[in-house]
């Protein structure tokens, strides 16, 4: 008996240990437990529904029945902190749960958001989703759990249709974005992993494109382990922009690992690769027409272009408008009338008009009267 008790035991600890929790196994992106092998691991990771993906707009679908999504409280700011914090795989603010979004099936509720960049500074990749094949340099991700189905985000993690994210692709350029120093600033106390911070609240709706009713929508999952299946994907089609200095903050001032090793290890290219679309149809909320982006320039251009025409129109009107007020229309338009009689001789033929009119018009009496007498004839005595 106790051999076989001993047997079962030693079963039972095997069996414990294949099944042990996936959450206690430490992923990464490149090194050990990397993204190609997270389905070891986390099996979800080998769904066909999974995030990131390639967004190739030839094969995107337009439906009009997709409304622009409404964020809730996004542009408050409360009365208590932020908090962020480095959990060695990216900078994660906890939102409040007043914040919220509308505009899709049910109403979800906001519980963080984070942000994914590479290394190398801009045009060497960093976001997660890409459009055509191009990546952005960053990506910013903005969760919410499905507040009308489930009690909270660890219940609607797992579930379908348990979670809603934004993601907003970030691009690089010369000007400084102050809406994401309200994040960058704080980046210094946090270096390490598992290290957390209070920083003030601001508005969250500043981060976010100005244009929030063009966007793709698909049925997808996480971006990182466990991979669950769970997510409702936005992903807006207008890009954010950060300054040159701004990206390279974020890329190089982040440590994956923890204060107390020996060993640093740069937070840097915390993304993961696209992921095959099996079949899935990715919905766009505008048209290709309407999807297309003018350049500064082009709107420049546009710009002058009416003004000159505008103004050319008001040249040619005042040129037409003048040409009529200073020359007779007889001078300019050829005439049919006969030419007018010297103004002497006007009375003389108005005068026989006159008499020619009264003589076709008087009565045969006075024609009458007007003829000779002829004498009577006498007779003789």
């Amino acid at each position: 008996m106790d051999s076989l008790g001993l047997f079962i035991l030693l079963i039972l600890l095997c069996f414990q240990w294949r099944a042990a929790p996936a959450a206690d196994v430490s992923w990464t992106y490149t090194g050990l437990v990397g993204q190609t092998e997270w389905a070891q691991y986390f099996p979800e990771c080998a769904g066909t529904s999974q995030s990131p993906i390639d967004v190739v707009s030839t094969q995107t679908k337009y439906d009009p029945s997709l409304t622009p999504v409404t964020p809730l409280g996004y542009s408050q700011l409360g009365h208590r902190p932020f908090t962020l914090s480095n959990n060695g795989h990216t900078a994660v603010i906890e939102l409040p749960d007043w914040m919220g979004l509308e505009g899709l099936p049910w109403l979800f509720t906001a519980v963080q958001m984070h942000l994914h960049w590479g290394s190398g500074g801009p045009s060497h990749g960093g976001s997660e989703h890409t459009i055509n094949g191009l990546s952005a340099d960053a990506e910013l991700h903005v969760v919410h759990y499905n507040s009308e189905l489930y009690s909270n985000m660890s219940e609607a993690v797992a579930q379908r249709n348990g979670l809603a994210v934004l993601g907003i692709l970030i691009v690089t350029g010369e000007k400084t974005n102050p809406a994401f120093n309200n994040i960058l600033h704080y980046l210094s106390r946090i270096r390490h992993a598992d290290q957390k911070v209070y920083i003030p609240a601001f508005e969250i709706r500043s981060l976010l494109p100005k244009d929030l009713g063009r966007f793709y929508r698909y049925n997808g999952s996480l971006t990182t382990p466990p991979c669950y299946q769970s997510v409702i994907w936005t992903l807006f089609h207008e890009r954010v922009q950060i300054s040159n200095a701004q990206l390279l903050k974020l890329e190089t001032i982040l440590y994956s690992s923890k204060a107390g090793e020996t060993e640093r290890m740069l937070l840097q290219d915390n993304y993961r690769a696209p992921q095959p679309l099996n079949h899935r149809l990715v919905f766009t909320s505008f048209t290709a027409d309407s999807g297309k982006e003018l350049s500064s320039g082009e709107v420049t251009a546009i710009v002058i272009g009416v003004m000159c025409g505008c103004v050319g129109l008001a040249v040619i009107v005042r040129f037409i408008v003048k040409t009529i007020r200073s020359t007779s229309s007889w001078d300019v338009l050829p005439s049919n009338r006969p030419a007018p009689m010297p103004r002497m001789k006007e009375p003389e033929k108005a005068k026989e008009a006159k008499q020619d009119v009264a003589l076709s018009t008087s009565p045969a009496g006075a024609q009458k009267e007007e003829a000779p007498s002829v004498p009577p004839a006498q007779t003789e005595p």
